[in-house]
Protein backbone atom coordinates (compact mmCIF):
# COMPACT_ATOMS: atom_id res chain seq x y z
CA UNK A 1 0.00 0.00 0.00
CA UNK A 2 0.88 3.91 -0.55
CA UNK A 3 0.21 6.58 0.83
CA UNK A 4 -0.51 10.01 -0.85
CA UNK A 5 -0.42 13.74 0.62
CA UNK A 6 -4.04 15.57 1.24
CA UNK A 7 -2.04 18.56 -1.08
CA UNK A 8 -1.46 16.73 -3.72
CA UNK A 9 2.13 17.36 -3.85
CA UNK A 10 4.43 14.60 -2.64
CA UNK A 11 5.24 11.66 -4.00
CA UNK A 12 3.56 8.09 -2.73
CA UNK A 13 5.68 6.46 -0.06
CA UNK A 14 5.41 3.35 1.58
CA UNK A 15 3.96 2.98 5.06
CA UNK A 16 7.74 2.32 6.49
CA UNK A 17 8.76 5.80 4.64
CA UNK A 18 5.65 7.88 6.45
CA UNK A 19 5.77 6.52 9.86
CA UNK A 20 8.62 8.53 11.52
CA UNK A 21 7.93 12.21 9.63
CA UNK A 22 4.11 13.23 10.20
CA UNK A 23 3.47 15.83 8.10
CA UNK A 24 4.30 15.59 4.34
CA UNK A 25 6.50 17.56 2.84
CA UNK A 26 3.73 19.92 0.80
CA UNK A 27 2.56 20.45 4.31
CA UNK A 28 -0.34 17.68 3.95
CA UNK A 29 -1.08 15.08 6.11
CA UNK A 30 -0.83 10.39 4.50
CA UNK A 31 -3.83 8.65 3.95
CA UNK A 32 -3.52 5.47 2.12
CA UNK A 33 -4.60 6.03 -2.03
CA UNK A 34 -7.54 3.80 -1.42
CA UNK A 35 -9.19 2.32 2.08
CA UNK A 36 -8.86 -1.71 2.58
CA UNK A 37 -12.46 -3.15 2.11
CA UNK A 38 -14.00 -5.51 4.65
CA UNK A 39 -16.68 -7.07 3.46
CA UNK A 40 -19.57 -9.04 5.62
CA UNK A 41 -17.57 -12.72 5.33
CA UNK A 42 -14.25 -10.66 6.53
CA UNK A 43 -16.59 -8.49 9.36
CA UNK A 44 -17.96 -12.07 10.47
CA UNK A 45 -14.44 -13.84 10.36
CA UNK A 46 -13.32 -10.67 13.17
CA UNK A 47 -16.20 -11.47 15.35
CA UNK A 48 -14.78 -13.12 18.61
CA UNK A 49 -11.13 -12.65 17.91
CA UNK A 50 -8.87 -11.73 20.45
CA UNK A 51 -7.38 -7.36 20.49
CA UNK A 52 -3.82 -8.27 19.14
CA UNK A 53 -5.58 -11.26 16.81
CA UNK A 54 -8.28 -8.16 15.56
CA UNK A 55 -5.05 -5.31 15.56
CA UNK A 56 -3.03 -7.64 13.04
CA UNK A 57 -6.26 -8.06 10.82
CA UNK A 58 -6.79 -4.26 10.39
CA UNK A 59 -2.67 -2.94 10.28
CA UNK A 60 -1.73 -5.68 8.53
CA UNK A 61 -3.69 -4.11 5.91
CA UNK A 62 -2.08 -0.77 6.03
CA UNK A 63 1.44 -1.43 7.20
CA UNK A 64 1.93 -4.41 4.16
CA UNK A 65 5.60 -3.32 4.34
CA UNK A 66 6.20 -4.96 7.60
CA UNK A 67 6.54 -8.51 7.43
CA UNK A 68 3.88 -10.53 9.24
CA UNK A 69 6.07 -12.22 11.69
CA UNK A 70 7.59 -8.81 12.64
CA UNK A 71 4.08 -7.46 12.88
CA UNK A 72 2.70 -9.90 14.95
CA UNK A 73 5.32 -9.27 17.27
CA UNK A 74 5.23 -5.89 17.82
CA UNK A 75 1.58 -6.14 18.51
CA UNK A 76 1.50 -8.78 20.47
CA UNK A 77 4.21 -6.75 22.70
CA UNK A 78 1.95 -4.06 22.67
CA UNK A 79 -1.91 -5.41 23.74
CA UNK A 80 -0.98 -7.19 26.76
CA UNK A 81 -3.32 -7.53 29.38
CA UNK A 82 -0.07 -5.50 32.01
CA UNK A 83 -0.12 -2.53 29.76
CA UNK A 84 -3.85 -2.07 29.95
CA UNK A 85 -4.11 -2.93 33.72
CA UNK A 86 -6.30 0.01 34.90
CA UNK A 87 -9.54 -1.78 34.48
CA UNK A 88 -12.75 -0.44 36.26
CA UNK A 89 -14.17 -2.98 38.74
CA UNK A 90 -15.98 -5.87 36.98
CA UNK A 91 -13.79 -5.57 33.85
CA UNK A 92 -11.17 -7.87 32.05
CA UNK A 93 -8.07 -6.62 31.20
CA UNK A 94 -7.55 -8.67 28.87
CA UNK A 95 -10.41 -7.28 26.68
CA UNK A 96 -7.90 -4.33 26.22
CA UNK A 97 -10.82 -2.23 25.93
CA UNK A 98 -13.80 -3.73 28.05
CA UNK A 99 -17.14 -2.28 27.13
CA UNK A 100 -19.25 -0.82 30.01
CA UNK A 101 -23.28 -0.81 29.18
CA UNK A 102 -24.67 1.93 31.27
CA UNK A 103 -28.44 0.92 29.69
CA UNK A 104 -30.29 -0.69 27.01
CA UNK A 105 -28.42 0.37 23.78
CA UNK A 106 -25.95 2.99 25.41
CA UNK A 107 -22.27 2.13 26.51
CA UNK A 108 -18.89 3.56 27.24
CA UNK A 109 -15.95 2.07 25.78
CA UNK A 110 -13.07 1.95 27.95
CA UNK A 111 -9.91 3.29 26.59
CA UNK A 112 -8.10 4.61 28.89
CA UNK A 113 -7.21 1.45 31.12
CA UNK A 114 -3.38 1.97 29.90
CA UNK A 115 0.02 3.70 31.55
CA UNK A 116 -1.44 6.78 31.36
CA UNK A 117 -4.83 6.13 32.07
CA UNK A 118 -5.62 7.96 28.36
CA UNK A 119 -7.02 6.53 25.22
CA UNK A 120 -3.81 8.08 23.82
CA UNK A 121 -1.73 4.87 25.41
CA UNK A 122 -3.70 2.90 22.57
CA UNK A 123 -2.14 3.82 20.10
CA UNK A 124 0.78 5.64 21.81
CA UNK A 125 2.31 2.34 23.05
CA UNK A 126 1.85 0.55 19.58
CA UNK A 127 3.73 3.49 17.67
CA UNK A 128 6.93 3.49 20.27
CA UNK A 129 7.29 -0.01 19.56
CA UNK A 130 6.87 0.68 15.77
CA UNK A 131 9.27 3.08 15.63
CA UNK A 132 12.11 1.28 17.78
CA UNK A 133 11.38 -1.64 14.98
CA UNK A 134 12.13 0.57 12.33
CA UNK A 135 14.78 2.97 14.04
CA UNK A 136 16.69 -0.62 14.89
CA UNK A 137 15.69 -1.86 11.67
CA UNK A 138 17.59 0.96 9.49
CA UNK A 139 20.39 1.86 12.26
CA UNK A 140 18.93 5.21 12.56
CA UNK A 141 17.64 7.90 15.16
CA UNK A 142 15.02 10.48 15.79
CA UNK A 143 14.56 13.44 17.69
CA UNK A 144 10.50 13.74 18.35
CA UNK A 145 8.89 16.76 18.03
CA UNK A 146 5.05 16.71 19.66
CA UNK A 147 2.60 19.55 20.92
CA UNK A 148 0.12 18.78 24.22
CA UNK A 149 -3.06 19.93 25.49
CA UNK A 150 -2.51 17.02 28.17
CA UNK A 151 -2.70 13.27 26.80
CA UNK A 152 -0.85 13.20 23.95
CA UNK A 153 2.18 14.34 25.78
CA UNK A 154 2.37 11.97 28.72
CA UNK A 155 1.22 8.96 26.95
CA UNK A 156 4.15 9.43 24.55
CA UNK A 157 6.35 9.91 26.90
CA UNK A 158 5.68 7.00 28.64
CA UNK A 159 5.65 5.21 25.28
CA UNK A 160 9.10 6.51 24.21
CA UNK A 161 11.10 6.77 28.04
CA UNK A 162 13.62 4.45 27.16
CA UNK A 163 13.62 3.59 23.73
CA UNK A 164 16.96 3.10 21.62
CA UNK A 165 18.06 5.75 18.97
CA UNK A 166 14.29 8.32 20.54
CA UNK A 167 14.65 11.95 22.24
CA UNK A 168 11.15 13.47 22.95
CA UNK A 169 10.48 17.14 22.74
CA UNK A 170 7.02 17.87 24.03
CA UNK A 171 5.89 21.55 24.26
CA UNK A 172 2.09 21.89 26.43
CA UNK A 173 0.59 25.33 27.21
CA UNK A 174 2.12 26.42 30.45
CA UNK A 175 -0.29 25.98 33.31
CA UNK A 176 -3.42 24.81 31.06
CA UNK A 177 -3.18 21.39 32.23
CA UNK A 178 -4.35 19.70 35.10
CA UNK A 179 -2.30 19.23 37.72
CA UNK A 180 -2.08 15.31 37.25
CA UNK A 181 -1.55 15.68 33.12
CA UNK A 182 1.34 18.52 34.26
CA UNK A 183 2.66 15.88 36.88
CA UNK A 184 2.63 12.35 34.76
CA UNK A 185 4.97 14.48 31.80
CA UNK A 186 7.25 16.86 34.24
CA UNK A 187 8.00 14.06 36.82
CA UNK A 188 10.10 12.12 34.18
CA UNK A 189 13.66 11.95 34.41
CA UNK A 190 14.05 9.66 31.47
CA UNK A 191 17.42 11.48 30.04
CA UNK A 192 15.93 10.93 26.15
CA UNK A 193 12.62 13.29 27.30
CA UNK A 194 12.51 16.52 27.43
CA UNK A 195 9.58 19.00 28.28
CA UNK A 196 8.90 22.24 27.53
CA UNK A 197 6.45 24.30 28.76
CA UNK A 198 5.29 27.21 26.15
CA UNK A 199 4.06 30.40 27.37
CA UNK A 200 0.86 30.05 25.32
CA UNK A 201 -1.99 27.88 24.38
CA UNK A 202 -2.16 25.01 22.46
CA UNK A 203 -2.72 25.91 18.96
CA UNK A 204 0.73 27.88 19.94
CA UNK A 205 2.48 24.71 20.31
CA UNK A 206 1.02 22.97 17.58
CA UNK A 207 1.64 25.86 15.40
CA UNK A 208 5.12 25.56 16.35
CA UNK A 209 5.78 21.31 15.87
CA UNK A 210 3.78 22.51 12.28
CA UNK A 211 6.71 25.50 11.72
CA UNK A 212 9.48 23.32 12.64
CA UNK A 213 8.05 20.14 10.36
CA UNK A 214 7.68 22.46 7.49
CA UNK A 215 11.69 23.45 7.28
CA UNK A 216 12.39 20.87 5.73
CA UNK A 217 16.33 21.69 5.45
CA UNK A 218 16.50 21.59 9.56
CA UNK A 219 13.92 18.38 9.58
CA UNK A 220 16.14 16.43 7.64
CA UNK A 221 19.21 17.65 9.73
CA UNK A 222 17.97 16.53 12.97
CA UNK A 223 15.74 13.69 11.64
CA UNK A 224 12.18 15.42 13.40
CA UNK A 225 9.60 12.58 13.63
CA UNK A 226 6.04 13.57 15.07
CA UNK A 227 4.14 11.48 17.47
CA UNK A 228 0.38 13.95 17.74
CA UNK A 229 -2.12 12.13 15.64
CA UNK A 230 -0.84 14.20 12.35
CA UNK A 231 1.44 10.78 12.57
CA UNK A 232 -0.59 8.11 10.56
CA UNK A 233 0.39 5.56 12.50
CA UNK A 234 -1.77 7.18 15.42
CA UNK A 235 -4.63 6.87 13.48
CA UNK A 236 -4.50 3.53 12.47
CA UNK A 237 -4.03 2.47 15.70
CA UNK A 238 -7.24 4.23 16.76
CA UNK A 239 -9.52 2.29 14.08
CA UNK A 240 -9.27 -0.93 15.82
CA UNK A 241 -11.09 -0.48 18.52
CA UNK A 242 -13.97 1.26 16.85
CA UNK A 243 -14.16 -2.44 15.36
CA UNK A 244 -13.70 -3.95 18.73
CA UNK A 245 -16.56 -1.94 20.07
CA UNK A 246 -19.02 -2.55 17.34
CA UNK A 247 -18.27 -6.58 17.82
CA UNK A 248 -18.94 -5.92 21.48
CA UNK A 249 -22.68 -4.52 21.31
CA UNK A 250 -24.00 -6.39 18.11
CA UNK A 251 -24.69 -10.22 17.49
CA UNK A 252 -24.59 -9.49 13.46
CA UNK A 253 -23.03 -7.78 10.48
CA UNK A 254 -26.63 -6.32 9.52
CA UNK A 255 -26.79 -4.21 12.97
CA UNK A 256 -25.77 -0.52 12.93
CA UNK A 257 -23.52 1.25 15.71
CA UNK A 258 -23.51 4.87 16.43
CA UNK A 259 -20.25 6.80 18.28
CA UNK A 260 -19.75 9.80 20.07
CA UNK A 261 -16.17 10.71 20.47
CA UNK A 262 -15.12 13.73 22.50
CA UNK A 263 -13.27 15.36 20.06
CA UNK A 264 -10.32 18.13 19.94
CA UNK A 265 -7.94 17.67 17.30
CA UNK A 266 -10.24 15.09 15.51
CA UNK A 267 -7.64 12.50 14.96
CA UNK A 268 -9.96 10.15 17.45
CA UNK A 269 -13.21 10.58 15.54
CA UNK A 270 -10.73 10.56 12.36
CA UNK A 271 -10.24 6.97 12.61
CA UNK A 272 -14.06 6.26 13.39
CA UNK A 273 -14.89 7.89 9.39
CA UNK A 274 -12.32 5.59 8.12
CA UNK A 275 -13.28 2.48 9.93
CA UNK A 276 -16.84 3.80 8.20
CA UNK A 277 -14.82 3.50 5.13
CA UNK A 278 -13.53 0.59 5.60
CA UNK A 279 -17.07 -1.35 5.33
CA UNK A 280 -17.93 -1.09 9.53
CA UNK A 281 -21.39 -0.62 9.89
CA UNK A 282 -21.69 2.78 11.46
CA UNK A 283 -24.97 4.78 11.71
CA UNK A 284 -23.66 8.05 13.25
CA UNK A 285 -20.63 9.26 14.10
CA UNK A 286 -21.25 12.44 16.93
CA UNK A 287 -18.33 14.70 17.00
CA UNK A 288 -19.06 16.25 20.76
CA UNK A 289 -16.47 19.85 21.52
CA UNK A 290 -16.51 22.08 24.40
CA UNK A 291 -16.30 25.55 24.63
CA UNK A 292 -14.06 25.36 21.70
CA UNK A 293 -16.88 24.69 19.18
CA UNK A 294 -14.87 25.16 16.30
CA UNK A 295 -16.30 21.39 14.96
CA UNK A 296 -19.58 21.71 16.27
CA UNK A 297 -19.96 25.24 14.19
CA UNK A 298 -18.69 23.35 10.70
CA UNK A 299 -20.69 20.49 11.10
CA UNK A 300 -23.72 22.18 11.66
CA UNK A 301 -22.87 25.29 9.08
CA UNK A 302 -20.36 24.24 6.56
CA UNK A 303 -18.39 27.26 7.91
CA UNK A 304 -14.62 26.02 9.63
CA UNK A 305 -13.53 29.39 11.13
CA UNK A 306 -10.75 28.41 13.59
CA UNK A 307 -10.33 31.13 16.21
CA UNK A 308 -6.68 31.69 17.18
CA UNK A 309 -5.42 31.71 20.22
CA UNK A 310 -6.33 34.72 21.89
CA UNK A 311 -10.07 33.40 21.43
CA UNK A 312 -9.68 29.62 22.80
CA UNK A 313 -10.90 28.77 25.96
CA UNK A 314 -9.47 27.52 28.92
CA UNK A 315 -11.82 24.72 29.91
CA UNK A 316 -12.31 21.98 32.52
CA UNK A 317 -11.91 19.39 29.64
CA UNK A 318 -8.32 20.90 28.62
CA UNK A 319 -7.51 17.82 26.57
CA UNK A 320 -9.86 19.12 23.86
CA UNK A 321 -9.23 23.33 24.51
CA UNK A 322 -8.07 23.36 20.80
CA UNK A 323 -9.19 25.56 18.03
CA UNK A 324 -7.13 23.88 14.90
CA UNK A 325 -7.95 20.78 14.42
CA UNK A 326 -5.11 18.93 12.38
CA UNK A 327 -6.74 15.58 11.53
CA UNK A 328 -9.63 17.68 10.31
CA UNK A 329 -8.04 18.01 7.05
CA UNK A 330 -7.90 14.00 6.34
CA UNK A 331 -11.88 13.91 5.97
CA UNK A 332 -12.33 17.62 4.05
CA UNK A 333 -9.95 15.65 1.78
CA UNK A 334 -11.82 13.13 1.16
CA UNK A 335 -15.34 14.94 1.30
CA UNK A 336 -13.99 17.07 -1.48
CA UNK A 337 -13.04 14.22 -3.78
CA UNK A 338 -9.86 13.66 -2.95
CA UNK A 339 -8.77 16.56 -4.93
CA UNK A 340 -5.62 17.89 -3.27
CA UNK A 341 -5.74 21.33 -5.13
CA UNK A 342 -9.11 21.97 -3.29
CA UNK A 343 -7.50 20.83 -0.05
CA UNK A 344 -4.51 22.72 -0.45
CA UNK A 345 -6.68 26.15 -1.36
CA UNK A 346 -8.51 25.75 1.93
CA UNK A 347 -5.83 25.00 4.28
CA UNK A 348 -3.80 28.21 2.43
CA UNK A 349 -6.88 30.47 3.83
CA UNK A 350 -6.81 28.18 7.10
CA UNK A 351 -2.92 28.94 7.73
CA UNK A 352 -3.05 32.30 7.08
CA UNK A 353 -5.78 32.77 9.58
CA UNK A 354 -9.15 32.66 7.57
CA UNK A 355 -11.95 30.16 7.39
CA UNK A 356 -13.48 28.33 4.52
CA UNK A 357 -16.89 27.26 3.61
CA UNK A 358 -17.85 24.37 2.18
CA UNK A 359 -21.79 24.70 1.69
CA UNK A 360 -20.04 26.39 -1.75
CA UNK A 361 -20.07 23.54 -5.09
CA UNK A 362 -22.54 21.54 -3.05
CA UNK A 363 -19.51 19.90 -0.56
CA UNK A 364 -21.52 20.93 2.94
CA UNK A 365 -24.56 19.04 1.49
CA UNK A 366 -22.36 15.30 1.34
CA UNK A 367 -21.85 15.98 5.49
CA UNK A 368 -25.00 13.52 5.40
CA UNK A 369 -23.70 10.86 3.56
CA UNK A 370 -20.40 10.38 5.68
CA UNK A 371 -22.95 10.03 9.24
CA UNK A 372 -21.48 13.06 11.22
CA UNK A 373 -23.68 14.87 13.96
CA UNK A 374 -22.16 17.26 16.04
CA UNK A 375 -23.31 19.28 19.57
CA UNK A 376 -21.10 21.14 22.18
CA UNK A 377 -21.11 20.80 26.13
CA UNK A 378 -19.94 23.22 28.58
CA UNK A 379 -18.92 23.53 32.45
CA UNK A 380 -22.15 23.55 33.70
CA UNK A 381 -23.12 20.58 31.42
CA UNK A 382 -20.24 18.54 32.40
CA UNK A 383 -20.91 19.33 35.91
CA UNK A 384 -24.14 18.04 35.84
CA UNK A 385 -23.85 15.10 33.18
CA UNK A 386 -21.16 13.50 35.28
CA UNK A 387 -23.25 13.95 38.39
CA UNK A 388 -25.69 11.82 36.33
CA UNK A 389 -23.96 9.19 35.55
CA UNK A 390 -22.84 9.29 38.78
CA UNK A 391 -26.75 9.13 40.42
CA UNK A 392 -28.05 6.88 37.34
CA UNK A 393 -25.38 4.78 36.37
CA UNK A 394 -22.85 4.49 39.47
CA UNK A 395 -20.13 5.17 37.32
CA UNK A 396 -17.43 8.01 37.75
CA UNK A 397 -16.56 9.35 34.16
CA UNK A 398 -14.03 12.38 33.39
CA UNK A 399 -14.45 15.81 31.70
CA UNK A 400 -13.95 14.65 28.48
CA UNK A 401 -15.98 11.73 28.35
CA UNK A 402 -19.00 14.02 30.34
CA UNK A 403 -19.01 15.99 27.14
CA UNK A 404 -19.00 13.06 24.75
CA UNK A 405 -21.81 11.42 27.12
CA UNK A 406 -24.10 15.12 26.75
CA UNK A 407 -23.62 15.23 23.07
CA UNK A 408 -24.71 11.47 22.88
CA UNK A 409 -27.55 11.53 24.44
CA UNK A 410 -28.78 14.31 22.20
CA UNK A 411 -28.24 12.19 19.00
CA UNK A 412 -29.23 9.06 20.49
CA UNK A 413 -31.70 6.26 18.37
CA UNK A 414 -33.20 4.29 20.86
CA UNK A 415 -32.94 1.54 18.50
CA UNK A 416 -28.85 1.77 17.63
CA UNK A 417 -26.38 1.08 20.11
CA UNK A 418 -24.45 3.94 20.98
CA UNK A 419 -21.06 3.96 22.10
CA UNK A 420 -19.54 6.76 23.86
CA UNK A 421 -15.97 6.66 23.75
CA UNK A 422 -14.45 7.06 27.22
CA UNK A 423 -11.28 9.43 26.84
CA UNK A 424 -9.68 9.37 30.46
CA UNK A 425 -9.98 7.83 33.91
CA UNK A 426 -11.69 10.74 36.22
CA UNK A 427 -8.40 10.91 38.00
CA UNK A 428 -6.27 12.49 35.60
CA UNK A 429 -9.24 15.71 36.18
CA UNK A 430 -9.21 15.32 40.04
CA UNK A 431 -10.13 18.63 40.99
CA UNK A 432 -13.42 18.60 38.33
CA UNK A 433 -14.61 15.52 40.00
CA UNK A 434 -14.30 17.15 43.56
CA UNK A 435 -15.91 19.85 42.23
CA UNK A 436 -19.14 18.04 40.66
CA UNK A 437 -19.42 15.20 43.51
CA UNK A 438 -17.46 16.66 46.56
CA UNK A 439 -15.28 14.26 46.58
CA UNK A 440 -12.00 12.51 44.64
CA UNK A 441 -12.13 9.95 42.26
CA UNK A 442 -10.06 6.50 42.69
CA UNK A 443 -6.66 6.52 41.51
CA UNK A 444 -4.58 3.66 41.10
CA UNK A 445 -2.46 3.01 44.51
CA UNK A 446 0.97 3.17 41.56
CA UNK A 447 0.18 7.06 40.94
CA UNK A 448 -0.67 8.22 44.53
CA UNK A 449 1.02 11.34 45.41
CA UNK A 450 2.19 11.76 42.03
CA UNK A 451 2.02 15.53 42.14
CA UNK A 452 4.35 15.60 44.86
CA UNK A 453 7.21 14.48 42.64
CA UNK A 454 10.10 16.68 41.92
CA UNK A 455 9.47 17.97 38.05
CA UNK A 456 11.44 18.55 35.11
CA UNK A 457 10.68 21.26 32.19
CA UNK A 458 11.87 24.22 30.85
CA UNK A 459 9.48 27.42 30.02
CA UNK A 460 9.94 29.44 26.73
CA UNK A 461 7.81 31.53 24.62
CA UNK A 462 6.08 30.97 21.38
CA UNK A 463 9.21 31.22 19.05
CA UNK A 464 9.70 28.77 16.56
CA UNK A 465 13.57 29.55 16.15
CA UNK A 466 14.21 29.14 19.97
CA UNK A 467 12.70 26.05 19.96
CA UNK A 468 15.12 24.69 17.03
CA UNK A 469 18.35 26.13 18.85
CA UNK A 470 16.93 24.70 21.95
CA UNK A 471 16.83 20.90 20.06
CA UNK A 472 19.99 21.92 18.30
CA UNK A 473 21.87 22.48 21.88
CA UNK A 474 20.29 19.26 23.27
CA UNK A 475 21.15 16.69 20.84
CA UNK A 476 24.98 18.49 20.29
Amino acid sequence: MKYISTRGQSPAQTFSQILLGGLAPDGGLYLPESYPQFTDADLTAMRGLSYADLAFAILSRFADDIPSADLTAIIDKTYRADVYAYTRAGQHAADITPTLKLEDNLYLLSLSNGPTLAFKDMAMQLLGNLFEYVLTKEGKTTNILGATSGDTGSAAEYAMRGKKGIRVFMLSPHKKMSRFQTAQMFSLQDENIYNIAVNGVFDDCQDIVKAVSNDADFKAQYKIGAVNSINWGRIIAQVVYYFKGYFAVTNNNAQKVSFAVPSGNFGNVCAGHIARMMGLPIDKLVVATNENDVLDEFFKTGVYRPRGSANTYHTSSPSMDISKASNFERFVFDLVGRDGVKTSALWSKVDAGGSFDLNTEGYFAKIADYGFMSGSSNHADRMQTIRDAASKYQVIIDTHTADGLKVALEHRDVDVPMVVLETALPAKFEDSIVEALGHAPERPAALDGIENLSQRFDVMEVDAVAIKQYIMDKTS
